[in-house]
This record gives C-alpha cells, structure tokens and sequence, in this order.
C-alpha cells in the first residue's frame, strides 16, 4: 500500500498537517523565521485558526514557540516553505501561546489576534 503522505502531489491544493509541521517558515527578504511546530485546527469547524511557530534552540531544547494567525502566511512553491510578512522581532515580541492550558486556550488566543491584527477564527 502507498504511504498517502508520500503520494500526495507536491502541487495539489491540500497537504497533510504532517507534511506542514516542520516547515520552515521565511521573511519576504528570505531570511528564516523558524519552523512550523503545530498548526491549530479547529475540531468542529476544521478551520486552521494559527500555526505555532518554533525558532532558535537546538533540537527543540531552548526554543521558543508563538502563534501565528494563519491569514498571515502564505505557501511559497520556490521556497517549499511559508513566508509571512513578518519581522523576526515582531515574532519574539509577540503574546506567546501556553499549548498545554486548554482550559483557557481562548484567553490566550485573544492578545495574540489583537497583536496581530487580524480576525479570530471564531
């Protein structure tokens, strides 16, 4: 049987969230943001509401991750990554995300869309 993941042509309108973790993610000008760590879904709506964007560290150790609306990328064929109009400080300056507080997950998605400026997913 063919992996599916695998299969997939590059050029296709969909991609597996496996094949979107990891992901590196580039500044208009190229230069490398990070990394895709996770992307949000939505579990009712299946909307991707933001990715989780990992940069520095080694290996995950001493990393950061922080959130970004997923309106704020775009994919990029010639780079096989993301490219968001971003800067890496307005990244490093942005709310950060604590992924293991679902409890209040919405009350930290708020700062993070008003940073932004740009529309919650909900």
């Amino acid at each position: 049987m063919t992996d599916m993941t695998t299969a997939m042509d590059q050029s296709h309108e969909l991609i597996s969230s496996a094949r979107v973790e990891g992901t590196p993610v580039y500044s208009p000008q190229g230069d490398k943001l990070g990394t895709i760590h996770a992307v949000m879904i939505h579990k009712t709506t299946g909307q991707v509401a933001y990715a989780v964007l990992q940069f520095g560290g080694l290996f995950g150790i001493g990393s950061h991750v922080h959130p970004l609306p997923w309106d704020k990328i775009t994919y990029d064929a010639g780079r096989h990554g993301y490219v968001a109009d971003v800067t890496r400080e307005q990244i490093e300056d942005a709310p950060s995300l604590d992924l293991d507080a679902t409890d209040r997950i919405r009350e930290s998605e708020t700062p993070m869309y008003s940073y932004w400026d740009s529309k919650p997913y909900w």
